[in-house]
């Protein structure tokens, strides 16, 4: 009897390591990944514009269906296309990137639909404040890249915030909308 509980636990710690084992960590890949957002103008158009600097790092273990994830933006790098817009997107009316340099996601908590990550559920931090967010999985997927001869995985991720739950309401009282669209397209590099 002895013998075989002792069996159990030796076979029990073996097959924790192995799960522990297959955690991977991914870096992102700048040149393939894009933090996008989109709001509403007036009810007549929407006004897009990206974020030129972003890091982050991806934990994934999808046998075990879990991972975590930390994205850092940087509020400098804002990028419209058309430089005064982008002055005042950065100013203290906006994103006030002078005060409040970067914009960080972090969840350790996936959700899978059979192999794929379906949504992942963390917390946004803009301009100071912190709010949960869930952002769905459009598409995702692994696979071996024959340029960087290692795996990547990734996939385009999104969801709407309401901009005034951190704080940032300005043109609010004028009719722009409080939500904004943030679209994240994302490839990250095993390590």
């Amino acid at each position: 009897m002895r013998k075989s509980l002792l069996g159990l636990a030796l076979a029990a710690t073996l097959v924790s390591g192995l799960a522990q084992a297959e955690t991977a960590t991914y870096a992102f890949d700048p040149s393939h990944t894009f933090v996008s957002f989109e709001i509403g103008h007036f009810g007549t158009s929407t006004n897009r514009g990206r974020f030129d600097k972003k890091e982050g790092t991806v934990q994934l273990d999808r046998a075990a269906k879990t991972g975590k994830v930390e994205v850092t933006i940087d509020t400098t790098s804002v990028n419209t296309g058309f430089a005064a817009f982008e002055k005042h997107l950065q100013s203290p009316d906006l994103f006030d990137a002078a005060k409040y340099p970067t914009i960080k996601f972090v969840s350790d908590k996936f959700v899978f639909n059979g192999d794929k990550v379906a949504e992942v559920m963390g917390n946004l931090t803009l301009l100071g404040k912190t709010q949960a967010v869930t952002l769905k999985a459009n598409q995702f997927n692994c696979y071996q890249s024959p340029m960087v001869k290692r795996e990547v995985c990734g996939g385009d991720f999104e969801t709407t915030i309401d901009r005034t739950a951190f704080g940032m309401n300005y043109g609010v009282d004028w009719g722009f909308p409080k939500n904004v669209r943030l679209v994240i397209q994302v490839e990250a590099v095993k390590q």
